[in-house]
């Protein structure tokens, strides 16, 4: 196997017009592969540290890549722990997450080019975990609010999750619900309808925080969806100025009145006895996810298990700084019977690493924005190509 002869770090642009850090790994056999990190805006305050882009390039081509130069390609497990040892601080503040992940995914991406395999059956070996027949589900966040958006609404993501056996069945259906919510939203709304939040979802002012599931309720019935869609909110309470008492009201609204199916982060960030009490409550088949609460974290994730806080759990790489961890979080949560949601952040960039990790650890779903804007797209497609190569 091709050892590891060059890494190069530059500065690029991500969907927000912030910049981030692309990374190229170059193997001695002359293969090269390219990543390019995302940026979340909506930060849980227990995710690991990033540092200004500039120190992250200079400390991927002054520190990084001379330490994992030679290392083989397939090593992966050998070049994170290098990465966390050249760091040495708990929450990666010395390098910075976005430059240590920025190397471990370049590097993973390499090692399947070299290995002449997809990336997600690479990212499958790695992780050891069984990939179901049963594919992930997309979560489309299709309006954004919170500090996503520009909007009135207090919460985060409203999302559509179609229920399908293929992506392309999937896409199709998330694609019709998108026209159909901008024709009814036009009509309704005028021009700003037409306004998108960092993810590609709609972005204009609503009556109160429910009536988007109100409309989605109508474009369900319009298009004869009712059995092929579920409903979702990311809340993001951390960031949501209601108390307890209010938000479980609210929640309990949505389900009653809206059927709604997946709730992420329904409480502030360390408040893991009220995820408990929603979760005991809820016990009917849906889903409570942690994302700020967990942060791809394996110790938070022990907590929540502990706490019996929730039944799902998303991961995203940029929160916790290295492929291997990602991996060891995504098989702690599948050990606890959770279900698995792999995530993108709201700056994204053309990079489509997630699709393969969804599909690569059998996640049992992938949140990946609105099916418009580029960054977006570009993990709608690559799941498309997935598909028609197996």
């Amino acid at each position: 196997m091709s050892k590891i002869s060059s890494l190069k770090a530059r500065k690029i642009l991500d969907s927000r017009g912030e910049w981030t850090v692309e990374v190229t790994a170059t193997a001695e056999t002359g293969e090269t592969a390219v990543f390019s990190e995302p940026r979340g805006k909506s930060r849980g305050k227990y995710e690991e540290v990033s540092v200004s882009t500039d120190t992250a390039v200079e400390n991927i081509e002054q520190v990084i890549a001379s330490a994992i130069k030679g290392f083989e390609v397939e090593e992966q497990v050998k070049i994170d722990e290098r990465l966390l040892e050249l760091d040495g601080t708990e929450t990666k503040s010395a390098l910075g997450e976005n430059a240590i992940l920025g190397a471990s995914l370049a590097c993973a991406r390499l090692a399947s080019v070299v290995k002449k395999v997809p990336l997600w059956q690479h990212l499958n070996e790695l992780s050891g975990l069984d990939r179901p027949s049963i594919k992930p589900r997309l979560f489309i966040n299709i309006i954004n609010g919170g500090l996503h958006a520009g909007g009135n609404l207090d919460f985060q993501e409203y999302l559509i999750i179609p229920r399908a056996d293929r992506f392309m069945e999937a896409v199709e259906n998330g694609i019709n619900f998108y026209r159909a919510l901008r024709e009814y939203l036009v009509k309704i709304i005028g021009g700003r309808a037409s306004l998108l939040g960092d993810e590609g979802g709609f972005a204009p002012d609503f009556k109160n925080n429910a009536e988007p599931f109100e409309v989605f309720q109508k474009i369900v019935y319009e298009l004869s969806l009712q059995d092929k869609i579920d409903f979702g909110l990311d809340a993001a309470a951390s960031n949501v100025r209601m108390n307890n008492n209010e938000l479980t009201a609210f929640y309990k609204e949505l389900y009653e009145k809206h059927n709604l199916w997946y709730l992420e982060d329904p409480f502030a960030e360390d408040d893991f006895d009220s995820f408990a009490g929603l979760l005991k409550e809820w016990n009917k088949g849906g889903l409570i996810a942690g994302d700020d609460l967990t942060v791809t974290n394996i110790k938070r994730i022990k907590q929540a298990a502990e706490k019996k806080s929730i039944n799902a759990v998303i991961i995203k790489p940029n929160q916790i700084g290295t492929l291997t961890e990602t991996l060891g979080a995504a098989r702690e949560a599948r050990q606890l019977g959770w279900k698995v949601i792999v995530s993108h952040r709201s700056g994204e960039t053309n990079d489509d690493f997630i699709s393969d990790l969804a599909y690569g650890i059998g996640a049992d779903g992938l949140k990946l924005g609105a099916p418009a804007r580029g960054e977006r797209v570009a993990k709608y497609n690559r799941l498309l190509a997935i598909e028609a190569e197996e």
